[in-house]
């Protein structure tokens, strides 16, 4: 009410008629319940209401410029939001490599985007990360007898990635004095910080964003493929033309494009390209790798 009664008030002021002030918000609101909702789930890189705030704007552009009404359902861990997808209770989500296959493995579930990175290309990496006055710790070889956060098992960034490069650079989990796996890569960071454990294991993104706050990079993987946009596979096709024409439009080049990209999460503001299986191939050989190695992922 107190909504409608502004808009009235700057219509009478810009002098349209209040009448037709409220049949135009009326139109509008219609136009927009009437749509059909399409629930949007992602894994929980950070805590649920740091996930709100840094996703809520692509809901907003994705309702804008599609004939559906997207809404953000968010699950408390990476687990959830496969049992989200499996139940219908969500139809798209932003999913990690791991997430993806083991969604894969229970239920028919296609990537169909993917983000691009501040370089233009679809792939991240997982950081290996310290406090920036411990002296002690500046290359991988240093994490030997140290603790050591990683994110959740079913993280590919936050676990699959950081053991992968560990065991590849001849340390493995029984090098280190302790490891623990958290729910969150910013829990990561913090427990970090905070001197709860030496070194962590997260995403690029949240690397950068601690960077400056006391924490020291130690080393980078190498390239991950970038994080899966993924339907269940009895979605409508026109759902996943209309997602996929909205977001493959966008140009982070295009300062216009860019206005609105810079009000989503660091994880897909640089836009997107088309996503298909065999882009985790990469993903399986982590796994496969790690099996042998007497390592269960997840």
């Amino acid at each position: 009410m107190k909504f409608k009664l502004f808009i009235l008030s700057f219509f009478l002021i810009v002098g349209l008629a209040p009448q037709a002030a409220l049949n135009s918000l009326n139109s509008e609101s219609a136009e927009y319940s009437s749509k059909q909702v399409i629930y949007f789930s992602a894994i929980t890189l950070y805590h649920p209401i740091v996930m709100y705030q840094r996703y809520q704007p692509l809901m907003d552009y994705l309702s804008k410029n599609t004939p559906y009404k997207f809404e953000l359902k968010l699950s408390q861990d990476y687990r959830g939001i496969i049992n989200f997808l499996k139940t219908k209770k969500v139809q798209v989500a932003l999913l990690g490599g791991v997430t993806y296959l083991e969604a894969k493995k229970e239920f028919a579930v296609v990537p169909i985007l993917k983000p691009l990175g501040p370089d233009g290309k679809p792939f991240y990496r997982c950081v290996i990360i310290a406090r920036d006055t411990d002296k002690e710790i500046n290359e991988l070889s240093d994490l030997k007898g140290k603790s050591v956060a990683f994110a959740s098992k079913l993280s590919t960034a936050g676990n699959l990635a950081p053991l992968y490069h560990l065991y590849l650079n001849g340390i493995t989990l029984k090098d280190l004095s302790r490891y623990e796996n958290l729910k969150y890569h910013d829990s990561v960071a913090r427990e970090v910080l905070r001197g709860n454990f030496e070194v962590g294991a997260v995403i690029d993104s949240v690397a950068n964003r601690f960077k400056n706050r006391g924490l020291k990079i130690i080393d980078v993987s190498g390239p991950i493929p970038g994080l899966p946009i993924v339907v269940r596979a009895d979605v409508s096709p026109e759902l996943v033309s209309s997602i996929k024409t909205a977001l493959l439009s966008l140009d982070y080049i295009n300062p216009g494009h860019r206005k609105i990209m810079e009000q989503w999460d660091e994880e897909f503001r640089y836009g997107f390209v088309e996503a298909t299986d065999s882009d985790y191939d990469t993903i399986r050989e982590m796994i496969n790798y790690m099996g042998k190695k007497g390592i269960k992922i997840p």
